[in-house]
């Protein structure tokens, strides 16, 4: 007679702070309580095994929960895999032979009854971030996939915008190139005017400032256009008004534009 096969692990999908890489040098985070409820530290606890976007900021992660929530597992023997690099530059979210072959092998663990935590370096894995590739494979493997509550980023700044959260799309990055770029803002625009729909973008921290300029450049009088910048860092901003308005009101002062920010197009 064959043995039983394990139980399959459980994957869940872990939120992790907004603030990686956003703090001035030398600062120290606040208590990760303060940003993740209690539960969801609990899970990541106890968790020895993780998908993570990169090594070196999950470790970081799990010694902001050992703080509060001792880990099951010391620090040096917590199973770290990475997601491919392929799955960082272009992402994971459209199926691919080869990439949704790699996921399953990353769930390896999963199958012997090991539950695994998928985590990227900020927010919620999988969402504007890679990891949904995992999560299709767990589907196929028959695994149960648990996310957990915590900060997303584009959640946050919709609710704060004051444009429509019931029809909206995240569309992620534009163009870099500026006729390519100006030409995707007016399509996204139209389309927000056309339909009430909210469009959401974002982009790397050291371009925010070349976006925010297309956009008051690009966009018509009368658009909405909202900007939330370092979200649940001391100091975040969200501002949001008319696109004329933004220079009459002067509100491009003091928007910490290096931080990592989302951009909002309405009406």
């Amino acid at each position: 007679m064959k043995p039983a096969q394990p139980t399959p692990g459980t994957l869940y999908l872990v939120p992790t702070p907004l603030d990686f890489g956003c703090l001035p040098e030398g600062a120290h985070p606040a208590p990760i309580t303060e940003c993740l409820p209690i539960e969801t530290v609990a899970v990541a606890a106890r968790l020895t095994h993780w998908i993570s976007e990169n090594a070196k900021s999950t470790r970081a992660f799990l010694k902001r929960v050992e703080a509060v929530n001792g880990l099951a597992a010391p620090l040096q023997a917590q199973t770290i895999v990475e997601l491919p690099r392929q799955a960082h530059k272009k992402g994971d979210h459209t199926p691919a032979a080869e990439g949704d072959s790699q996921a399953k092998a990353l769930l390896a663990p999963a199958l012997l009854g090991h539950d695994i935590g998928l985590v990227s370096e900020a927010g919620m894995p999988a969402i504007a971030d890679p990891g949904s590739s995992v999560v299709r494979a767990a589907h196929t493997l028959g695994m149960p996939v648990v996310p957990l509550v915590g900060p997303v980023s584009l959640m946050l700044a919709l609710a704060a915008s004051g444009l429509n959260g019931q029809g909206f799309a995240f569309v992620g990055y534009v163009p870099q190139e500026a006729t390519e770029r100006t030409k995707r803002l007016r399509e996204l625009e139209a389309l927000a005017l056309k339909t009430g729909q909210t469009q959401i973008l974002i982009e790397t921290p050291y371009r925010n400032a070349a976006l925010l300029q297309a956009l008051l450049q690009t966009l018509h009088p009368h658009t909405r256009l909202a900007v939330s910048c370092g979200l649940m860092l001391p100091q975040q901003v969200t501002r949001s008004a008319l696109a004329n308005e933004w220079k009459s009101r002067s509100l491009l002062q003091g928007m910490p534009l290096d931080a990592p920010a989302v951009f909002l197009i309405g009406r």
